[in-house]
């Protein structure tokens, strides 16, 4: 192969570049007049009255946990399958996460098991719509109700998805997104938090910058805050970027079923899980699982036989309770999660991005094939001399 092929490449054009230009050559790179108009097209995608955008999507979902006045001594239920941040947003505020292990067919929260978790410190459920794929709102907005819980929903990885018609942000009483630039809508870094709230949303803004009220002078700070703060430059990207977000999930939609079709005939590949009927999913990357035999040292050499032949591949999560930092703080070990840390040591993330080619695909899943059977071979020789 003469050329790598990235796990992901932003698709930004020539409109975009306009755009930042634009802003670029004014006055107000930061808190202008891009930053209400982004905020607004955020929230058409999400149909939500309120958006507030961040400069990162760990950002919203801090807020999000200070707007659900979350605070010591209080535990919110969550999944160890996910990028860390969304655990990370409840110790801000020294809120710990309950973890409550996935659904091996979704690899989202297995909301069965939700309500065994639950006691007198539980305040809210965190779910995460893992790879764009959303989790069973349903049943977890009874559980809410029934026991008096917020919900924070992480749409991080899911703009333009739906559960049973309605988009993803919007299921919860605050959702999330971010705009990272491997996501399917990027502004370089940044997020944003989505709510029909009038009244979380005038806090978010205020805590995002410095705590200042929106009617107050700029050196008057009503409340604690941070610099949160999205800048111009970003919001003008990403106005560009949602407005081709129907495109851009159709090109990636495509893209995704070309892979299921090439890697349909590659035995020991367990597909990503597919789109339903209530469950519309934004793809955001495109993560296989290897079959139970293989074992991570085997998943691990498959990576490294990808990467020799310049595919940008990686594991996809390491789960959130096996950090380091998880297990001397809370005295997690393997085993407390079998399901995550199965799924966890046989996941393969593949190049996915809008413009990724037919032949790139076709290069990918020849290298893959190759990869598996190579090492399943001498997997199988391992174990017949072992046995």
């Amino acid at each position: 192969m003469n050329e790598a092929i990235p796990l992901s490449s932003p698709d930004v054009t020539a409109e975009d570049r306009e755009c930042v230009l634009e802003v670029l050559s004014g006055r107000a790179l930061s808190l202008g007049p891009r930053l209400p108009l982004f905020e607004q097209a955020v929230a058409r995608a999400a149909g939500t009255r309120f958006a507030v955008a961040v400069n990162s999507g760990t950002s919203a979902l801090h807020l999000c946990v200070k707007a659900a006045d979350l605070g010591p001594g209080d535990e919110a239920i969550t999944t160890p399958f996910s990028f860390v941040a969304s655990a990370n947003c409840l110790l801000y505020e020294r809120v710990a996460p309950r973890f409550v292990d996935i659904d091996i067919e979704t690899y989202n929260i297995d909301v069965s098991r939700i309500e065994e978790s639950v006691d007198e410190r539980t305040r809210a459920i965190l779910p995460v719509h893992v790879f764009g794929r959303p989790c069973e709102m349903d049943l977890i907005g009874r559980l809410a109700r029934r026991y008096n819980l917020a919900v924070i929903e992480d749409a991080c990885e899911a703009i333009g998805a739906t559960y049973r018609g309605r988009p993803a942000g919007s299921l919860g009483d605050t959702g999330v997104f971010a705009f990272y630039p491997n996501k399917q809508v990027t502004t370089g870094e940044g997020g944003a938090i989505v709510t029909d709230d009038e009244t979380v949303a005038r806090l978010c803004r205020s805590w995002r910058n410095q705590g200042r009220g929106e009617d107050g002078d700029w050196l008057q700070h009503e409340r604690l805050g941070y610099n949160y703060r999205l800048s111009d430059i970003n919001c003008a990207l990403g106005i560009g970027q949602l407005a081709r977000l129907s495109d851009t999930l159709a090109v990636r939609r495509a893209v995704a079923e070309r892979y299921g079709e090439m890697l349909a005939g590659i035995p020991d590949v367990v597909p990503p899980p597919a789109s339903t009927t209530a469950c519309g999913t934004s793809w955001f990357v495109y993560v296989i699982r290897l079959e139970d035999e293989f074992s991570r040292a085997d998943r691990d050499e498959i990576l490294s036989r990808l990467r020799r032949r310049g595919i940008g591949c990686s594991n996809y999560f390491t789960p959130i309770h096996l950090q380091p930092f998880y297990r001397e703080r809370f005295g997690y070990r393997p085993g407390d999660f079998p399901v995550t840390e199965h799924v966890a040591e046989r996941t393969i993330a593949l190049p996915f991005f809008n413009r990724l080619s037919c032949a790139q695909a076709e290069a990918v899943t020849r290298a893959l094939a190759d990869a598996i059977a190579n090492v399943g071979r001498r997997s199988r020789v391992f174990a017949a001399a072992a046995g």
